[in-house]
């Protein structure tokens, strides 16, 4: 599938086939390009829980106000995010880059984010949305259907996966194969709302 078309032919789906699975392979396929997914400084700061145990899921479904989805896709990918990736062992992130890199950008990282709990937040965010793309796009072109989520409530899944004190949830991806397609596309605003040319 083409790029573009991909892009098209990505929409939220909420009806999935519960029988089907997907491979260790097609899972490992999919995180590997969601890794490929920019980041600032490279610093890599997201974090992917795969979630296939049944019962955990139900748990997540009940934190997620019953919704089907989070059961019956083949896997859920909870997009995480590492607050401090920026100071955990910074030169592991440049370390195949040519030492004058190196030495030029891995000082950079840590007075960049240094006492600065918003900016170390927004980043995560950012990262995780990257991502997000990635592994919507990547799943569509590998022929499954996904699903965005932000409809559950964050504390009681991060208690559910034992999330580090220091890592935050963005959002949650459902992966599968859908058994209804999505509904007609509400509406998409005209260009003229939303393309601005040089300055507002």
């Amino acid at each position: 599938m083409q790029t573009l078309e991909t892009v098209k032919a990505r929409r939220s789906i909420k009806h999935y086939d519960p029988d089907h699975k997907m491979s260790e392979k097609e899972i490992s396929d999919l995180i590997s390009a969601a890794i490929l997914s920019p980041t600032s400084f490279n610093i890599q700061n997201w974090r992917f829980v795969v979630v296939t145990d049944k019962a955990l899921r139900e748990d997540m479904k009940a934190a997620a106000w019953g919704q089907a989805q989070v059961t019956d896709a083949s896997i859920v990918i909870l997009l995480c995010a590492d607050l401090k990736a920026w100071a955990k062992e910074p030169s592991r992130y440049w370390r195949n880059a040519p030492q004058q890199a190196q030495d030029t950008m891995v000082p950079m990282i840590g007075k960049f984010y240094e006492n600065n709990d918003q900016l170390q937040r927004d980043e995560a965010m950012r990262s995780v949305g990257m991502a997000a793309q990635t592994i919507m796009l990547a799943a569509k072109a590998m022929e499954y259907d996904t699903c965005p989520m932000i409809g559950f409530d964050p504390a009681q899944v991060a208690q559910l996966i034992n999330l580090p004190q220091d890592h935050v949830i963005g959002m949650m991806i459902t992966v599968g194969k859908a058994t209804k397609p999505a509904r007609d596309r509400a509406g998409q605003l005209d260009l003229s709302e939303v393309l601005i040319r040089d300055r507002f």
